[in-house]
């Protein structure tokens, strides 16, 4: 099975909690390669870490779910201060470095994902969208732009800097509270059809714990969370994206061509992963065995 490549921010989410300060590594992105992994799809993730404890700390955390890694040296791992509230709720304050030396995305890769921080945030910025731009014929694109506004509040440059990506996805996913802060004077069925009208085959919006709604030019659903009880929120988005981008490549379907059941299933999927990780603190995605036979079902066979 080939093997997927993510681009993007890898760090150390520092947590405050009621009961104390605690680290876990993080970044979307690395959230959403150690998801696939976890599910069975091979990944690559291209990052930026510190040769110091918590990039080992990161290193050692996806490389036990087989994540490759291949990182930019920098001076000191990146640091999210996320603060939990009484909802289970994060806000973050961001300290971080993002530069990266040019990516290789070989023949056969089927999809590079990228989103977040390094999508928008220069000089790496400008790498991403060169290492999509120069996939090779057949790979598909992902993009989930996870807007971080405390690090880029410029909202007419991070949506200037997104739309060469969006333009080249197949695959978009964006959370409610992105899709209000890019594109405050839409609702939800707006902002789906304005992405898939820039090019996107398939685009979800999630709705925290109402679940999702997904579309593709033919068909829409729109699917109720599962019913958990919330440790926190940290990493929901990113594992829901990884059970997404996992299920559109073991449909071997075009993201655009999928049909409404197939959505349905993809979104039944999505949701299931981020259900499992809201249930535990920190981002942690669950495993293929953690799911549900028939929502693993969607997974197809396993790799061998």
């Amino acid at each position: 099975m080939d093997t997927v490549i993510v681009i993007g921010e890898a760090l150390v989410d520092v947590v405050d909690r009621p009961e104390g300060r605690v680290e876990h590594p993080g970044g979307s992105p690395m959230n959403v390669a150690v998801g696939l992994a976890r599910l069975g799809r091979p990944a690559r993730l291209v990052c930026a870490l510190g040769d110091d404890a918590r990039g080992a700390s990161v290193r050692d955390h996806v490389g036990a779910s087989d994540v490759q890694v291949d990182a930019t040296a920098i001076d000191r791992t990146s640091t999210a201060v996320a603060t939990v509230g009484e909802d289970g709720g994060a806000s973050y304050e961001f300290d971080l470095d993002w530069r990266l030396d040019a990516v290789d995305v070989p023949a056969g890769t089927p999809l590079v994902h990228v989103g977040s921080i390094g999508a928008v945030l220069q000089p790496g910025a400008q790498v991403v969208l060169d290492a999509v731009r120069s996939r090779p014929a057949g790979a598909l694109v992902s993009v989930d732009p996870n807007v971080r506004p405390t690090i880029t509040p410029d909202r007419d440059g991070v949506l200037a800097t997104l739309a060469p990506l969006l333009a080249e996805a197949d695959v978009v996913k964006c959370s409610d509270e992105d899709a209000a802060w890019l594109w405050p004077d839409r609702d939800v069925a707006a902002v789906l059809d304005g992405l898939l009208e820039h090019g996107a085959g398939l685009a979800a919006v999630t709705l925290g714990g109402s679940g999702c709604v997904i579309a593709t030019a033919r068909a829409r659903r729109t699917l109720p969370a599962p019913t958990v009880d919330v440790a926190d929120t940290i990493g929901a988005g990113d594992s829901f994206m990884s059970g997404l981008l996992a299920g559109v490549l073991a449909t071997g379907v075009a993201p655009a061509d999928l049909d409404e059941d197939e959505l349905g299933r993809l979104a039944a999927l999505a949701l299931a992963c981020a259900a499992v990780t809201v249930s535990r603190p920190g981002a942690d995605p669950p495993t293929r065995d953690e799911l549900a036979a028939d929502v693993a079902a969607t997974l197809g066979e396993r790799a061998v």
